[in-house]
């Protein structure tokens, strides 16, 4: 099993959850971040002053799926979240060693 961590902007996430639902994944976790990559942030200016804004928003999507399906979730992420500009994001992809559904108690695969 593995932990997918996509980091995107937050308008294209409307977009990543239907591509994603259309593949058969339901369940994710969304959470709203800030960060800065190789843009480093952008000037500002806000009633006349100048200012440097370091963390852009972002929005993070996690997802735990079987290991066999991360090829076909990245791709689907990847072309759901791309505007062909900078910013897009990124995604990460962790080992998940363990999962309990906390309603069943099922382990492992079945609790995904």
């Amino acid at each position: 099993m593995k932990l997918i961590k996509a980091i995107i902007k937050p308008f294209k996430l409307q977009e990543v959850r239907q591509a994603l639902s259309s593949i058969g994944v339901e369940g994710m976790t969304v959470t709203e971040v800030k960060g800065f990559g190789r843009q480093k942030g952008h000037t500002e200016i806000y009633r006349g002053s100048e200012y440097t804004v370091d963390f852009l928003p972002k929005t993070m999507v996690e997802i735990a799926v079987a290991a066999d399906r991360v090829g076909e979730v990245i791709n689907t992420i990847s072309k759901a979240a791309s505007s062909g500009k900078i910013g897009d994001g990124k995604i990460f992809v962790l080992p998940l060693e363990h999962v309990v559904r906390i309603r069943t108690g099922e382990v492992g695969h079945e609790a995904l």
